[in-house]
Order: structure tokens, then C-alpha cells, then sequence
């Protein structure tokens, strides 16, 4: 995992002009690295999905450094585009909007074949839809299925589908579960890092929950206001956070430990009873809700 496929150096992007001038990303530069799993983490605003559209081409960067296997991607001749397009591909974070209603399940998937490998006989192209649905735990009683007849998991195992068929390098998930129910998004993460696994995939995942990440990603980047204030493996990052907004984030992550839930609201019972021996207890709406 020390191969180097996508370079990002100094890269910004601003919206609109003078005094409605925004910045986007602001000088971001990170690495991804063959067979991992990147995590780009920060609240809505922080700039992680513009960061990801300048990438895959939907957003033109104003300046900066974008590098994948050597194909300079803001200057991409024809051939290095195809390579591109072909081995680095995207799931997007709503189920329901990117998927075509018009088209059936087996249109939607095979779509992909159809642009990078448009000689391969129509038998042969559904035999690798049919595969890739069951991979992701559909089949082929769905082909001729359109997106309306599914759940919004489906339709996000669809999407996964569809970015998988045509042998992907790099899969690019922005947000994928986040418009999922909470039952459903454990299923979903539960695919993609089987996925992972099993085809040795490359994954950039953008998401602003760290509890997500931190089960699913290797090393992580955690942005603010368009910057990246802390980057490092899992462990640095969840173990010794840097920058005072990672750990604001971690704070932010819901207690599932029964056993550190009691021994958090026991240290806050404590501290209040000190409070109150000292004379100085706190207003009582402070104490609203906290366990008797």
C-alpha cells in the first residue's frame, strides 16, 4: 500500500465574485494510496465534496494539483481521460436522484460497459450485470425492474452496482449512506468494506460522521472551511487528535458503550456534587434530564 495513485497539491476553488465571493476549498493537499481507504471528514460546508467534484471533473478547480497515475487531470489528453473515467468510479450520496427512472435495472448497470467496453456482445454484458448484481445481493429477477420499485438501500446497492461493473481501480463515495435509514446503513458500509476486500479497491470516502469512518477508513483527512487542519492513519487521528476541531468531532460521536455511557454520567454526577459541597452548583436547568 505504498503506490501512490492520486496526488492532490495546493488545490482551491472559489464560488461567485467580489463581495459574494466564497471559497470552497482552500489549498488542500493529501495522497491516496493503492489498496487503502481514505476517509475525507468535516461538517457540511467544509469543503470534502467540492474537493471530490474538482477530482472526478464536475467542478473546474482554479488552481492546485490534481495527479492520477501520472495523467495530469486538469490538462487531460483524450487517452489519459479514458483511462480516468474508466478505473476511477463514483457513488453519489442521494440513491433516489442518481439513478435514471426511465431506464431498467439492467440499462442503469450496464451502462458503464456500453462506454468502455462497447465490443463486448449484449450476453456478455448482462452475464456481468447479473454477477455484479448478485455481488451486491440483488439478481437478475431485478433487470427489468425500473428504480421507483426499489428501497432507497436497494437503490444504493444498484448505484454501488453500477460503479463496480466495469472492474474499477478507485471507488469514490461521497456520502453514501447518509440518506439511508440508520437500520440500512450499517448494510451498506457492511458491502462497501467487503467490496474493498474483495476486489483489492482503492475507496475515497467523504462522509461527516467519524463513527462511519472510523469503521470503514484507514487513514483519514478532516477538513474545515476548505482546509485540512489534521490528516493521519485511524489510529493517530482517533487516538491523538491535533487540531482542536477533530476533537470537537469526536465528542460529537454518540455513545454505544453502555458500561462508558454509566461511567461518563457517573464522572458528571460527581463533579456536580463537588460543585454543590463547594457552594458553587451549578443553575438548576443545567441539570434538566441528567439520570437520578
Amino acid at each position: 500500500m505504498t503506490d501512490t495513485l492520486l496526488r492532490v497539491e495546493s488545490l482551491s476553488k472559489h464560488f461567485g465574485s467580489g463581495r459574494t465571493r466564497h471559497t470552497a476549498v482552500d489549498g488542500v493537499s493529501f495522497q491516496v494510496h493503492e489498496g487503502e481507504v481514505l476517509g475525507i471528514v468535516g461538517e457540511s460546508g467544509s469543503g470534502k465534496s467540492t474537493t471530490i467534484r474538482c477530482i472526478m471533473g464536475l467542478e473546474r478547480p482554479d488552481s492546485g494539483f490534481l495527479d492520477y497515475r501520472g495523467i495530469n487531470l486538469r490538462r487531460m489528453p483524450w487517452a489519459g481521460e479514458r483511462i480516468f473515467r474508466s478505473e476511477v468510479q463514483m457513488v453519489f450520496q442521494d440513491p433516489y436522484s442518481s439513478l435514471d427512472p426511465r431506464l431498467t435495472i439492467q440499462r442503469i448497470v450496464e451502462e458503464p460497459l456500453r462506454v468502455h467496453e462497447p465490443k463486448l456482445p449484449a450476453a456478455a454484458r448482462r452475464d456481468r450485470v447479473v454477477g455484479i448484481l448478485e455481488e451486491v445481493g440483488l439478481g437478475a429477477e431485478h433487470l427489468a425492474r425500473h428504480p421507483r420499485s426499489f428501497s432507497g438501500g436497494q437503490r444504493q446497492r444498484i448505484a454501488i452496482a453500477r460503479a463496480l461493473v466495469a472492474n474499477p481501480r478507485v471507488l469514490v463515495c461521497d456520502e453514501p449512506v447518509s440518506a439511508l435509514d440508520v437500520s440500512v446503513q450499517a448494510q451498506v458500509l457492511n458491502l462497501l468494506k467487503d467490496l474493498q476486500r474483495s476486489r483489492s479497491l482503492t475507496v475515497l470516502f467523504i462522509a461527516h460522521d467519524l463513527a462511519v469512518v472510523r469503521y470503514l477508513c484507514d487513514r483519514l483527512v478532516v477538513m474545515e472551511h476548505g482546509r485540512v487542519v489534521e490528516a493521519g492513519t485511524r489510529e493517530e487521528v482517533y487516538g491523538a487528535p491535533k487540531a482542536a476541531y477533530t476533537r470537537s468531532l469526536l465528542e460529537a460521536i454518540p455513545r454505544t458503550d453502555p458500561a462508558a455511557e454509566r461511567a461518563r454520567r457517573e464522572e458528571r454526577r460527581r463533579l456536580r456534587d463537588i460543585a454543590a459541597a463547594s457552594g458553587n452548583a451549578p443553575d438548576a436547568s443545567e441539570g434538566q434530564g441528567a439520570p437520578r
